[in-house]
């Protein structure tokens, strides 16, 4: 059995623990569908003030997005290239921390009660594999220190991929 930590501390501080749990619950786990399954889990109880954590895996053969893991409401099943913020941070493979959506061209509304998101593409060996997304419900819910922990975690989870 896994145990969950409390996260009772800082942000920076919950990241840190949330990051060595990361690393602990997949050492030695080369399932890339397990893994991304117990890494939302951990984010959705690790992180506040959020309302959808999980990932999209890219599909080559559609040349999109599609719904993979997560914790929260229902999402969007399908997410094209170069729409919304998913699909765009795919498309550039670079990470996309949006601070108020609504302002957000092409913006897809798969949850109306987002208002703020980050997007972590992952790339393995040039291979673009998906991305990990995280929204909340306030406008400006995120910065640079989430944006840090959860590039080093998507960092950890392409080391575990064999």
């Amino acid at each position: 059995m896994i145990e969950i930590p409390k996260f009772t501390g800082t942000k920076a501080e919950n990241y840190q623990l949330c990051v060595k749990q990361v690393e602990a619950m997949i050492a030695g786990e080369p399932n890339f569908l397990a893994n991304i399954s117990n890494i939302s889990a951990l984010l959705n109880q690790a992180l506040t003030d959020i309302n959808w954590v999980g990932f999209y895996l890219y599909e080559e053969t559609s040349n999109q997005l599609v719904l993979g893991p997560f914790q929260g409401l229902p999402a969007c099943i399908r997410i094209p290239l170069g729409r919304g913020v998913c699909g765009t941070a795919a498309a550039e493979q670079k990470t996309y921390l949006v601070q108020n959506v609504h302002d957000f061209p092409g913006h897809i509304a798969c949850d109306a009660a987002s208002n703020s998101e980050i997007v972590i593409p992952i790339v393995h060996d040039g291979k673009l594999l998906g991305v990990l997304d995280v929204d909340s419900p306030s406008v400006n819910r995120f910065d640079e220190t989430d944006q840090h922990y959860l590039e080093q975690v998507v960092t950890i989870l392409k080391a575990s991929i064999q």
